[in-house]
């Protein structure tokens, strides 16, 4: 159900208006770049304690029920690290969904946005016994900083928190096995920057096994180097580097995120 929603821009700190801002914009971009899955999945982001105060620990989530491509700073919802609601909205929460995510920001005090989706070539990379495979300039990338989660089912269980922060440790990337991909960043920008490279890397994978002749692996001693390769790439400024071509391109098809 669709709820009519006012601007809250007059009734919130300026730094968490410009998350709001940004994690709109995120949720649309991953709808735009076909990352999505109906209304399925999460991006959450770490408000900053400017905001929610010292030592605690608030986020912002999407709206239960609204497609990614129609989010705005507005509509996105303020919980607290058990998904309960902190702001008034019309709109319900996934408690079950947040598992994961509540389960990366305890752990990863430096992750400010823990970005989850299921796409297919994500999804199809997971079962593959080998994982990601080093067949492209893209998987070096993930490569680098790679971790590997078993399924356990729908991640609704609060007991499966410890299992999964032990096998994220200080990783970037996280397959999780029959399920999806991962990604926890500083800002909401480097989130979505490793999550496009992460998809590239799955869909490059498929694609080039699907050819059915013998593939040609990146030298093992390359992937050692891409950290620093990366950091030459966007001249030290990760995601913020993209961003707002990004938020360029979100106004010239799907404007209205910031509202």
């Amino acid at each position: 159900m669709n709820h009519p929603m006012q601007s809250v821009r007059s009734q919130v700190h300026a730094d968490e208006w410009q998350l709001r801002v940004d994690l709109a914009a995120c949720y649309r971009l991953v709808a735009l770049y076909g990352m999505s899955d109906l209304v399925f999945t999460h991006i959450s982001a770490k408000l900053p304690e400017s905001v929610s105060g010292v030592g605690n620990h608030h986020f912002l989530i999407n709206p239960y029920g609204l497609m990614f491509d129609e989010i705005t700073a507005s509509s996105l919802v303020k919980v607290d690290m058990a998904c309960n609601k902190l702001s008034d909205s019309p709109y319900p929460v996934n408690p079950a969904g947040f598992v994961i995510h509540s389960a990366v920001h305890e752990a990863r005090h430096d992750a400010q946005c823990v970005l989850h989706v299921h796409t297919r070539a994500g999804i199809a990379v997971s079962a593959q016994k080998a994982g990601v495979l080093p067949l492209s300039q893209q998987s070096t990338f993930v490569l680098a900083s790679l971790a590997y989660h078993d399924y356990e089912g729908v991640a609704f269980r609060p007991d499966e928190k410890p299992r999964l922060q032990a096998d994220l440790g200080h990783k970037t990337f996280l397959m999780l096995r029959n399920h999806g991909l991962l990604t926890v960043g500083r800002s909401v920008a480097d989130a979505f920057l490793s999550m496009y490279t992460f998809e590239a890397t799955c869909q490059i994978q498929v694609s080039a096994m699907a050819g059915g002749t013998p593939l040609t692996d990146v030298d093992p001693r390359i992937v050692l180097g891409t950290a620093e390769a990366m950091r030459v790439q966007t001249g030290g400024m990760g995601g913020a580097f993209v961003w707002p071509s990004l938020l360029r391109r979100l106004d010239r098809l799907n404007p209205g995120y910031a509202d």
